[in-house]
Formats: structure tokens, sequence, C-alpha cells
């Protein structure tokens, strides 16, 4: 399947994932209120990690979805939405995480059935909320809590806790081109069990210690 990855598709998913690893880091930067070099280049090298399996995966169960119903799939860069993810980021603490678009379509001219958008839209925030559960489970191995000068796998499990659960829970608002807004043209059943469970994960992620408690 990896040799459906054009050229294009890999370079444009390389820049998408810098960027918006970028963007990440300069929040939880400025959560903490630290601006050392070193602690710049940790938070920098966990969130490419961590932001490079959620964003990287997402992307790809579109694309592959897709392509098992018969369309051809890639991802597109939108190089003015990782400007304004990144300057967001650094002026308002504010992650907008639309950096492109797994772009659908059938040579053959045939249309996407409204089913079809829907359960291609789905699985991306789907794989995201499924990569929630690892990433809590080292955010609970590691004691819980985040400290800058604490545990590493406390602090893995917790960006990608929180990286996940933002990228499930933004892109299943039922707005403009998001996945959302076609799940929930499609099977609003789905669409209310897929964004609790988005808004359920983002909202564990920035108290876990309330979620440590109850297990």
């Amino acid at each position: 399947m990896l040799e459906r990855i054009s050229r294009r598709e890999e370079f444009d998913l390389f820049v998408a994932w810098i960027a918006i690893s970028l963007a990440f880091a300069i929040i939880f930067l400025r959560g903490i209120g630290r601006a050392d070099p070193v602690i710049a280049l940790l938070f920098l090298g966990i969130s490419l990690f961590t932001v490079g399996i959620g964003f990287i995966l997402h992307e790809m169960a579109h694309k592959f979805t897709a392509i098992k119903y018969g369309f051809w799939a890639e991802f597109r860069k939108d190089n003015i939405m990782l400007v304004v993810a990144v300057a967001l980021a650094a002026l308002v603490g504010v992650v907008f995480a639309a950096p492109g678009a797994t772009v659908i379509y059938d040579i053959n001219g045939r249309g996407i059935s409204r089913e079809q958008n829907g359960k291609i839209s789905v699985v991306g925030p789907l794989v995201n909320l499924l990569l929630c559960i690892p990433f809590a489970a080292l955010l609970i191995y590691g004691g819980g809590g985040m400290s800058v000068t604490g545990n590493m796998v406390t602090m893995i499990g917790m960006i990608g806790l929180q990286v996940n659960a933002m990228i499930a829970a933004f892109n299943m608002l039922p707005v403009s081109v998001l996945d959302g807004k076609k799940v929930f043209a499609w099977n609003k059943a789905v669409f209310v069990i897929m964004i609790l469970a988005a808004f359920g994960a983002l909202l564990v992620s920035f108290y876990p210690e309330a979620f440590s408690s109850i297990l």
C-alpha cells in the first residue's frame, strides 16, 4: 500500500508535519512559560514524535479508506493554513490544525456517496481516539502529572494524549470542510458518539489527575 504514496504527497506530509509540530510545541512552551533552549528542543522533539504519529496516521486512514472504495486519494498541504497555524500558536496560543486535506476523486467520474464520504471522514478522528489509549497508558505508567524535569514517559504520554485528543475534537466539529460535517451528514448517531468521545478525551487530557484518581 505504501507505493500509493507519491513523492509529492510525501513532501506535503513532511512540510505539514513539521509546521503543525512546531505549532504544538509553541503551545506547550507557552503553557509552562519558559523559553530555555534545551526545554524548547525537548518539547519540539516530543511534538514531532506525537504529532507525526497522530497527523500522518489520521491522513493515511482517510487515504486508504478512500482507496478501498476505489477512489484516488492524496494529501495536499495548504501553505496559507500552515502559516496561520504557526502564527496563531505564537501570537494567540491556539492551534488551528488544518494543515491541508486528503483530496479524493474518481477517475471514472463516479460521484462519492454520502455514506462513503462519511466513512472516509470518520476514520481519521477514530484513529486519533484509538491513539489516545496507548498515550494515556504511558501517562498512567509514568505516574500522572507532567513536570519539565519529571518523567519523560509521563511527558510523552501527556503530550501524545493532548495532541491526539485535540486533532480528533477539532476535526469532529461539524463545520466547513472538517470531518465532522461529513460524518453528521452521513450518520448523526455516529457523529454524536464520536464528538462526545473526542471532547471527552480532550477533557481527560487536560485533567489527568482526576482521571487517574478514578482508576
